[in-house]
């Protein structure tokens, strides 16, 4: 190997490296789902967050959170699903009927469904 090929592969392994080192830094990115208004399901994304937090992982810290809500408007998922899947989050939460776009529109991001509001969403375990 000549001296200027070694040089420019040491130097193109130094120029990636700190690229390779941010990428296994990055924060897990979980997208949420919701048919309804944020409004609605502020108690149950209170809850949401305190039991991704009795797990280690806190919004803003360790974990981003990016939240979807139809508002309503079912026919939206759809487009809402793909979006998320767009944005290739690590894990995708989503409520019934969103988990249903959701499951149509990728079969490679893990996803979670969540309970019925009887059942808090702190009771599953880490969903990263």
């Amino acid at each position: 190997m000549r001296r200027r090929d070694f040089i420019a592969s040491v130097a193109g392994v130094a120029a990636a490296f700190p690229l390779v080192a941010r990428a296994q830094l990055a924060m897990p990115v979980i997208g949420f789902i919701n048919g309804t208004i944020a409004e609605k399901y502020a108690a149950y994304v209170a809850a949401f967050r305190e039991g991704l937090q009795e797990s280690g992982f806190i919004e803003g810290q360790n974990v981003t959170i990016q939240y979807y809500w139809a508002d309503g408007k079912y026919d939206q998922l759809p487009t809402i699903a793909a979006e998320v899947v767009r944005r290739q989050v690590t894990v995708i939460v989503a409520n019934t009927p969103p988990n249903i776009a959701v499951k149509k529109a990728t079969d490679t991001i893990p996803r979670w469904s969540s309970p019925p509001p009887a059942i808090p969403y702190r009771s599953v375990s880490s969903p990263i």
